[in-house]
């Protein structure tokens, strides 16, 4: 059984998460949706209760403001958002003791093949110590950049995506005694909760948000995520053989794979010139390549605790006018520096 656990608050728009979270999960037994309502917002709670039985709805009972730092008052929002997250979290582990979850929040809409995805990824969480969450988020994601025709191909991250995300109750054992007060995501991309793990994410999202209205004030969202691709078709992932995500034999096909492409220039790239080599990488040289690198190419440039978005080990694979490109370290990557941030 994998729970659906949606954090909401006051987006009555929770309805557009709901009623495609009905429409495509396979079974309510196996997967039983848990909202879980902050905020108290009586019109968003209306909704959610319309859906009678279909869900579970249950409540943070803490609505409380949160003391804060000065200087961070206006991130009030985060601290509330951590706090709800450690609760709900909490429920679904320590009351309902379920021994996985899949985390989404109101403003989420899913594919067709969301849950065949995480059912079928879920044995290989349990299986791959090496790995920490499944996720249905790739950070660049936008339509001209990832090969819709490959729907089925997924990839080891080692940045933490979120957006749709699988975990495991001994996950939560870990995390839930060192939970942070504010910006749990940014928190779980440091070296000392990741601690070398990686996330499986797909070529193509599986979920898109359509929440530009948020904490964040649509920082990003004009940017990057309204132009994120959902997946449109299902692939029967159950039915497919996923062992090559595992570690060994991850490291053991990718990487030969991209220090095996040609080497090109970013200007050969912008040029389209070169056609005929296929599948290509950039090599960059530091911080400030990647990040010029990835301004010049459309992907987000921003780097976590030195990881780059969708990366594995400093590897970003996307696709620049109808071309698979590697964006990649040197073959002699020494590993992340968080000093990059």
């Amino acid at each position: 059984v994998l729970p659906v656990l949606v954090l909401a608050c006051d987006r009555s728009t929770v309805r557009r998460c709901l009623d495609k979270l009905l429409r495509y999960r396979p079974s309510a037994q196996r997967f039983p949706v848990i909202v879980s309502q902050d905020c108290g917002h009586a019109e968003t709670a209306r909704v959610i209760a319309s859906y009678g039985d279909a869900v579970a709805h249950i409540r943070q009972p803490d609505l409380s403001d949160i003391p804060v730092p000065a200087e961070h008052r206006k991130f009030q929002g985060y601290y509330k958002i951590a706090r709800h997250y450690r609760w709900a979290l909490g429920q679904v582990f320590r009351t309902f003791r379920y021994r996985a979850a899949i985390v989404v929040e109101d403003d989420l809409e899913v594919a067709p093949d969301f849950f065949e995805y995480f059912q079928a990824a879920f044995p290989l969480l349990l299986a791959d110590r090496s790995l920490w969450c499944v996720s249905a988020w790739n950070d660049n994601g936008k339509e001209q950049m990832v090969d819709a025709a490959q729907a089925e191909l997924l990839y080891r991250t080692d940045f933490f995506p979120g957006l749709g995300w699988l975990l495991l109750a001994e996950l939560w054992d870990e995390l839930e005694p060192k939970w942070p007060p504010a910006f749990w995501d940014d928190w779980m991309r440091q070296p000392e909760q990741r601690r070398g793990r990686s996330c499986v994410r797909p070529e193509v999202s599986r979920t898109v948000t359509f929440g530009r209205k948020g904490v964040s004030h649509g920082q990003f969202f004009d940017q990057y995520l309204k132009f994120i691709k959902l997946n449109n078709r299902f692939v029967p992932f159950t039915r497919l053989d996923l062992s090559y995500l595992r570690k060994e034999e991850y490291e053991r096909s990718f990487l030969p794979k991209v220090y095996a492409a040609p080497e090109v220039r970013v200007e050969e790239l912008q040029g389209n010139r070169r056609r005929e080599l296929g599948a290509v990488r950039l090599q960059y040289s530091g911080r400030d390549s990647f990040k010029a690198f990835a301004k010049a190419l459309g992907l987000m440039d921003d780097l976590k605790s030195g990881v780059p978005r969708a990366g594995y080990r400093g590897i970003v694979s996307f696709v620049y006018r109808g071309r698979r490109v590697y964006l990649a370290p040197p073959p002699d990557w020494p590993g992340y520096d968080p000093s990059w941030s």
